[in-house]
């Protein structure tokens, strides 16, 4: 179901209308009936959910009156959930100066750094996929470097060299990757070879270049996007590779509207400084957020539901089960794991609703679920799979 969709439907709920009520609304713009079948499926869904989410709210605030958290010290304070949630928005605030629209993309980017994570972004050229990086590296007061990928960029253009000089004697020159955010434009231009350099750092956050291990500054932030548009000359990423990356976003088109303000306000017609990007936050300030991320409070309710939608790709029992050649990794529930406490904190909260898993479970999965030859042809995508699991999956 489209997100318009899917949007319209939300605010219906909200709003307390019938199913009786949505299909009547529906009937008169001329909606089909498996239309309508399938809008008061999801209606019937968030209803659901919605029921579930306020019974675990009442459970978390009767613990926390209680007393009852295991590590009752890890408990974020309040105030301190409320400043980074003000920060976030100052945030948001700067880099809307510059980028237009996208705002589900920028959300998942600034999920991803609380997480400490990297992003892999699918989209065609020339929708900002870049921009967004470099703007949220100005605001974040991080350094940024871009990396463009091509067929003969060799490891050592991206980690660095180890050099000898008669006046120095053996000296290392450090290598783009040696920054705050970087930007691997292209990335599916280079060979495996290639890309590998990125594995290590990804993980470890180290970069060894010769005999010598060299930490990368923290925060440490890789965006890589990949062309789908082009298919010759272009290298698969490998499995190993992908898996390091936290979410897989997926950037389309902007609206209309947006699209005509993009024209008149753009990085084209105007200088990046003179947007005048206001740095909100600092590497060290970023790094605070981070670790306050980590003791978001998860119940094990909610984990037994994370752990119950990653099983789901892996047993195969469902209708479109068939369309699936590897099921997800446990670094999905890692993943799902902590980008829900992100989102939770995002959202002003110090505690994790199954609807913070919901809300990040697609950038998380798609990418992890490996399909195989038939679902290609057939046109069945990782999303369509993922939005089965999370009917199907009780919470």
């Amino acid at each position: 179901m489209e997100k318009r969709a899917k949007d319209w439907a939300r605010e219906a709920v909200e709003r307390g209308y019938t199913n009786e009520e949505i299909a009547d609304l529906l009937n008169r713009d001329d909606f089909n009936s498996e239309k309508i079948e399938e809008i008061l499926l999801f209606c019937d869904s968030m209803r659901q959910r919605k029921e579930v989410n306020e019974s675990l709210l009442k459970e978390e605030e009767i613990e926390r009156q209680e007393g009852e958290y295991e590590n009752e010290e890890e408990i974020v304070p309040p105030k301190k959930i409320e400043e980074i949630s003000e920060l976030i928005a100052e945030t948001k605030q700067e880099v809307g100066k510059v980028i237009v629209g996208q705002d589900e993309i920028i959300d998942a980017f600034i999920c991803s750094l609380l997480c400490d994570g990297h992003v892999l972004i699918e989209g065609i050229p020339g929708i900002a996929k870049t921009l967004i990086v470099k703007t949220l590296a100005q605001a974040s007061g991080c350094s940024s470097k871009r990396i463009q990928f091509t067929v003969d960029l060799l490891p050592s253009d991206i980690l660095g060299i180890t050099t000898y000089t008669p006046q120095k004697g053996f000296e290392t020159i450090k290598g783009p990757i040696f920054a705050n955010f970087i930007v691997a434009d292209e990335i599916n231009r280079s060979p495996p070879k290639t890309q590998s350099a990125l594995i290590e750092c990804m993980q470890e956050k180290q970069v060894t270049i010769g005999k010598e291990t060299y930490k990368v500054p923290l925060p440490f932030f890789v965006m890589a996007n990949n062309n789908p548009v082009e298919t010759s000359g272009v290298y698969d990423l490998p499995e190993a590779q992908i898996d390091r990356f936290l979410f897989k976003l997926l950037i389309d088109y902007p609206q209309t509207r947006e699209e005509k303000k993009i024209m008149e306000h753009n990085i084209t017609l105007q200088k990046f400084e003179d947007f005048d990007i206001r740095p909100v936050l600092s590497p060290q300030k970023i790094i605070e957020m981070q670790n306050v991320t980590k003791t978001i409070y998860m119940d094990d309710k909610v984990k037994n539901y994370v752990i119950s939608i990653v099983e789901k790709t892996r047993e195969r029992n469902f209708k479109i089960a068939n369309y699936i050649e590897w099921g997800a990794s446990p670094r999905a529930s890692i993943g799902l794991f902590i980008a829900s406490k992100a989102w939770a904190l995002m959202n002003g909260r110090s505690y994790v609703i199954p609807e913070d898993v919901k809300a990040i479970a697609h950038y998380v999965l798609r990418h992890r679920i490996i399909l195989n030859y038939k679902a290609r042809t057939e046109g069945i995508t990782s999303d369509k799979i993922i939005d089965k699991i999370l009917r199907e999956v009780s919470i």
